[in-house]
């Protein structure tokens, strides 16, 4: 019954989430570019960016980079990298931002590695998320975690709400120069 209850408080909170509004707001009056690399959101976060009217003002290239062949392949995540630290790490999620700054030139990185649940993954539990964002020049790496009794789709949208808030959370101060 807890867990239903957590699922369902979960549910709600997502319904009123305009975290991605804002931070497409911001990308649009600073002429911003953003590309994203996915792994345990699944493409939630593009989805997210990509429902705002306009967005092809701010989008133009996101990945998502479920399995390490592609990290490697596409983000230039290195084999060392995947086997000493894992893919759910903070290691690889700040080279997957370095790839993907790389190989796109924008403005603004985001990627996301983590573990959706409901088991474990690299003997790595539910819920731990590692988000790399990257903006003028500086990259910040965060771990979340989570409540892993959260259902996968739950825990998706809180993954991808933790990541653009962290997108937020950098380029917020661009808001106040408006």
């Amino acid at each position: 019954m807890k867990n239903l209850f957590i699922n369902l408080k979960t549910a709600l909170l997502n319904q009123k989430s305009d975290t991605h509004k804002r931070v497409a707001k911001i990308l649009l009056r600073n002429t911003l570019r953003i590309s994203v690399a996915e792994s345990c959101t699944g493409g939630l976060i593009s989805s997210r960016l990509t429902d705002v009217a306009g967005s092809s003002a701010y989008t133009n290239l996101n990945l998502v980079t479920y399995s390490n062949e592609y990290k490697k392949k596409y983000l230039n995540v290195s084999e060392e990298t995947l086997l000493i630290h894992g893919a759910v790490s903070s290691e690889c999620a700040a080279e997957m931002a370095q790839g993907l700054q790389k190989l796109t030139g924008n403005d603004i990185i985001l990627c996301t590695t983590g573990v959706a649940g409901p088991d474990f993954s690299e003997n790595k539990p539910a819920g731990l998320l590692y988000c790399a964002c990257s903006f003028n020049g500086e990259t910040k790496v965060k771990e979340f975690k989570l409540n892993p009794k959260l259902n996968r789709k739950n825990m998706k949208f809180r993954f991808s709400e933790e990541a653009l808030k962290m997108v937020l959370e950098m380029i917020e101060p661009l808001e106040i120069e408006v």
